[in-house]
């Protein structure tokens, strides 16, 4: 527990005892976007399919280490065909284009130009292998880069899947606070086809705060903590000035770590890249367990855990409440 252990993912994995950890948070190197310059890394595979396989192959280790219990939460990107770098705009930052010069030339499976629809091979091929799927999450990107592409839209968003080896498993409910009362009754209106005016007014993508007022029929009998969360997150993608790559949000993983583990629980994440998954863990006063195979994003991903104030790492594990399970 609370370690990052150096190597390739697969043969990490290999060593771990099964069904030892209580929830599992990654987000793997996607494929032919980027050359970490390490031997052996995920992403350089030729085709997709090849890259699908080699990464459901690590899934069923993850799926053993697994606790029966257990959650399992990956983020996956998306790509274009017939580009080395991955996607089809004319301009490219100056270090993907340096990092991306070793990939592989894509063999043309699909036709050129078309989105490769990565993330879904790849659900439907966790679930041939026996992972169940509870929810497909969009994680919206109010901030993405914009691009430079005149044929297509912007694409501003990227894919989260929710995956149980079980159908009774730990799961804490996760709420959305109610929108004010105006808000509702602008909904209802709109839905009967009817104009309404306040003075408060409408926004969409807005967080609330302050004090909710309970709005009327269904929307107010769902009890106080707020309605069930849903699966659309609008959460800006933020810089981490220590790494040159891309790392996800903590408020992104944050809901995940919370909704999936139990306080004490062990979090799993089998590319740890600049150790995002560790840093949400130890602040939500659960562990864990890192797999990385470059040394020098283990350095980075070290140095953000030890920043946390010391009194974040008083962990310990304690067993999983039944009532909690679903």
């Amino acid at each position: 527990m609370n370690k990052i252990i150096q190597g390739d993912s697969l043969e990490v994995l290999k060593t771990l005892e099964s069904e030892s950890v209580d929830c599992v948070v990654t987000s793997p190197p996607y494929w032919s976007l980027r050359d970490y310059g390490v031997k052996g890394q995920l992403g350089l595979e030729p085709t997709f399919q090849e890259y699908i396989t080699k990464l459901c192959d690590i899934f069923d280790e993850v799926k053993r280490v697994l606790k029966k219990e257990g959650t399992c939460w990956v983020n996956l990107g998306d790509t274009y065909s017939g580009n080395k770098e991955g996607k089809t705009d004319n301009k490219v930052s100056d270090y993907l284009k340096e990092t991306t010069t070793n990939l592989h030339k894509k063999k043309g499976s699909i036709p050129e130009k078309s989105l490769c629809q990565i993330p879904s091979h790849f659900a439907i091929e966790m679930a041939r292998r026996g992972w169940i799927l509870r929810n497909e999450i969009i994680w919206h990107k109010p901030n993405c880069m914009p691009s430079s592409v005149k044929d297509r839209f912007t694409v501003d968003f990227e894919k989260v899947f929710f995956f149980v080896k079980s159908k009774k498993y730990w799961f804490e409910t996760q709420y959305d606070p109610y929108a004010p009362a105006s808000d509702v009754r602008y909904r209802q209106a709109l839905r009967a086809g009817k104009s309404y005016t306040t003075k408060e007014p409408y926004k969409t993508n807005t967080p609330y705060s302050g004090k909710y007022k309970r709005g009327t029929g269904s929307v107010a009998s769902r009890g106080d903590d707020g309605r069930n969360r849903r699966t659309v997150w609008s959460i800006n993608t933020k810089p981490l000035k220590d790494a040159h790559f891309a790392t996800y949000p903590e408020a992104l993983i944050e809901p995940m770590i919370k909704a999936g583990c139990p306080v004490g629980g062990i979090v799993l994440d089998p590319f740890f890249g600049a150790g995002t998954t560790g840093v949400v863990a130890v602040k939500q006063d659960k562990n864990y367990l890192g797999i990385e195979l470059n040394a020098e994003y283990i350095k980075i991903a070290e140095k953000r855990i030890n920043d946390i104030p010391r009194s974040l790492f008083d962990l310990s594990p304690t067993p999983v409440d039944p009532t909690h399970t679903k």
